[in-house]
C-alpha cells in the first residue's frame, strides 16, 4: 500500500473534532506563541507584561504554576496543551515537551533505532535527572536551557534552546507521572485518555507523513514498545492524576474547567511590590552601596540646566550627555582591576592597572536607559549591551516585564544596569532580579541612573545589598505619580 494510500485510509478512520490546529509535530519547548505579542524581524514583544514574581525583599515569592499532562503516545497532549494555553489567554506561558529530554543514544542504540528495534517507550529512554533538574529552575523562576532532539540523528543538537519568564509551565509527556522527583514539581495533574485505536491511527498518520516511515514498521514499533509500554507503566499512573481529560482536545468542557483552575490559582499568588516599596525603609540612612558624584560646580550647574523647565531641548540632551559621560566614568572605577606592568616606548616599565574580570556588559532598562548607551560605548570599548523592557501597568500601577534580550553567557559578566531615573525603585529591581534568574552574581551589578530619589535607593539597596549604586543626584521626595520631586525633564 502507497503512503498517500494509506493516509487517506487513515484519515477516514479517525473521528471529526475540529481543532483548529495543525497536525501535531515533534515539539521543543517553547513560549506561548499567539497573541499578546508584536512580532518583528529580529524580536517578540509581549504586549501583556509579566508582573513581579518577587516581593519588596527582592526574593521570589510565588513559583510558576506546573501543569502535568500525561497520556499514551499520540493521545492529543499536545493538542490539550495548546487549547489550554489558548483559553487561558495570559502571557509567559511555557510549553514543555518531554520530547526534548530522550537519551543520546550510543551507535548500537541508533542501530537499533533504525530497525525500529529501540524502545523509545520506556521510562530509561528519557533523562529524568536533567528533566527533573530544569523543571525545577524554571519553577523557581530562573533562565533554563532546553536541549533541542533531534529524531533523524537520536541526538541533541549543539545549540539549547534557552527559556525563561514562566507565569505557567505546561509540561506534557507519555512518562510525565512515572518519576516521584518529577511529581513533586506538578501543581495539577492532568491525564488523556484516548481510545487506544484511535492513538493508533493517529500514530500511523504521524509517523508516515512526519517521520518517512512505512506501515509494517510502524506497527511492529507499536506492538513490540508502545502497547506494553502504556499498558505497565502510562495507563496505571492515571490514578495520580486530578483530572482525567476523555477525548482530547475536543473536550472543551473539561478544558473550560482546567483553566478556570488555573485563573483562581493565579489571581492567589498576585503580588503588589510597588505599594510595599512606598512604605518600606523609609526614613533609614543612605545606604553605604550607594556612591553620588561629587557636586562639583560644574555637575551642580548641568543639573541647574537640565532641572530647569525653560532649557531648550538641546541644551537639556546636551548637557544629560555630559553628565552621562561623567557618570559612567565614576561607574567604572568600582570594576575590579590588577596591577599590570607594561614598557613605555623609552624602555622603562611603567605599573598600572588593568580590569580583572572577564567581560563588562551593559544592560539598559528600555526605553529611558537607551540614552545611556552612547556613554558606555565612548568609554568601554566593544561592549556588549543587552535591553530590558519594563513599563508600569497603568491599571494595577505594577512593573511589568514585556520584553528581554540579553547577550549570550551574560552570567560570567560584571554588568552595567543603567536608567535613566529611579523614583521608587520598582523597574530597577525587576531588572536586578531578571539579572539574577540568568544567574549573574549580585556583586557583579552596578545600578547607574542619572538621577535617584531617595525611596528607590533603599529600595534596591534593601532588595540587593550587594549591587552597587551610582548616581549624580539622590532627591527626597515621590509624588503620586511616583514621579521624583524635584526632579529633572523628560
Amino acid at each position: 500500500m502507497s503512503s498517500s494510500c494509506s493516509m487517506g485510509s487513515l484519515d477516514r478512520l479517525l473521528p471529526s473534532v475540529s481543532t483548529g490546529l495543525s497536525p501535531r509535530k515533534r515539539t521543543t519547548s517553547q513560549c506561548k506563541s499567539e497573541p499578546p505579542l508584536l512580532r518583528t524581524s529580529k524580536r517578540t514583544i509581549y504586549t501583556a507584561g509579566r508582573p513581579p514574581w518577587y516581593n519588596e525583599h527582592g526574593t521570589q515569592s510565588k513559583e510558576a504554576f506546573v501543569i502535568g499532562l500525561c497520556g499514551g503516545s499520540a493521545s492529543g497532549k499536545t493538542t490539550v496543551a495548546r487549547k489550554i494555553i489558548e483559553a487561558l489567554d495570559v502571557p509567559w506561558v511555557v510549553l514543555l515537551s518531554m520530547d526534548s529530554f530522550y537519551k543520546v543514544l550510543s551507535p548500537e542504540q541508533q542501530t537499533l533505532a533504525a530497525s525500529n528495534d529501540y524502545n523509545f517507550d520506556h521510562p530509561d529512554a528519557f533523562d529524568f535527572d536533567l528533566l527533573t533538574h530544569i523543571l525545577r529552575k524554571l519553577k523557581q523562576g530562573k533562565s533554563v536551557k532546553i536541549p533541542v532532539y533531534d529524531f533523524t540523528t537520536h541526538g541533541r543538537q549543539k545549540e539549547w534552546k534557552t527559556v525563561y519568564g514562566a507565569s505557567v509551565i505546561i509540561f506534557e509527556g507519555i512518562m510525565s507521572f512515572v518519576d516521584k522527583e518529577l511529581l513533586k514539581l506538578l501543581d495539577m495533574k492532568i491525564f488523556v485518555d484516548t481510545d487506544s485505536d484511535i492513538r493508533l491511527v493517529r500514530r500511523l498518520r504521524r509517523d508516515i507523513s512526519e517521520r518517512g516511515r512505512d506501515i509494517v514498521g510502524v506497527i511492529k514499533q507499536y506492538n513490540k514498545f508502545v502497547k506494553p509500554a502504556f499498558e505497565q507503566y502510562i495507563e496505571p499512573t492515571m490514578r495520580l492524576a486530578d483530572i482525567v481529560v476523555p477525548r482530547g482536545g475536543g473536550n472543551m468542557v473539561a478544558i473550560d474547567l482546567i483553566v478556570q483552575h488555573v485563573h483562581s490559582q493565579l489571581e492567589k499568588r498576585e503580588l503588589s511590590v510597588r505599594a510595599a516599596l512606598a512604605s518600606a525603609h523609609q526614613a533609614q540612612p543612605l545606604p553605604q552601596t550607594l556612591s553620588v558624584l561629587e557636586s562639583t560646580p560644574q555637575v551642580r550647574g548641568m543639573h541647574t540646566i537640565i532641572r530647569n523647565k525653560e532649557t531648550s531641548r538641546d541644551e537639556f540632551i546636551f548637557y544629560s550627555k555630559r553628565l552621562m559621560r561623567l557618570l559612567i566614568e565614576r561607574a567604572l572605577s568600582f570594576l575590579p582591576s590588577q596591577i599590570h606592568v607594561v614598557q613605555t616606548p623609552q624602555g622603562e616599565d611603567y605599573e598600572g592597572r588593568t580590569f580583572h574580570g572577564k567581560r563588562i556588559t551593559g544592560v539598559s532598562i528600555l526605553r529611558a536607559g537607551e540614552t545611556m548607551e552612547p556613554a558606555l560605548r565612548a568609554v568601554c570599548k566593544d561592549v556588549r549591551i543587552g535591553k530590558i523592557l519594563i513599563q508600569t501597568n497603568q491599571d494595577t500601577g505594577e512593573p511589568e516585564l514585556h520584553y528581554l534580550r540579553l547577550p549570550k553567557d551574560i552570567s560570567e559578566d560584571h554588568v552595567i544596569l543603567m536608567d535613566c531615573t529611579v523614583s521608587t525603585g520598582a523597574a530597577a529591581m525587576m531588572a536586578v532580579r531578571v539579572l539574577l534568574d540568568h544567574d549573574v552574581q549580585e556583586d557583579k551589578i552596578l545600578l547607574v541612573s542619572l538621577l535617584m530619589a531617595e525611596m528607590g535607593v533603599h529600595s534596591v539597596a534593601y532588595a540587593f545589598p550587594q549591587v552597587k549604586i551610582i548616581t549624580t543626584a539622590v532627591d527626597k521626595k515621590v509624588n503620586d505619580l511616583f514621579h521624583i520631586i524635584p526632579g529633572i525633564g523628560e
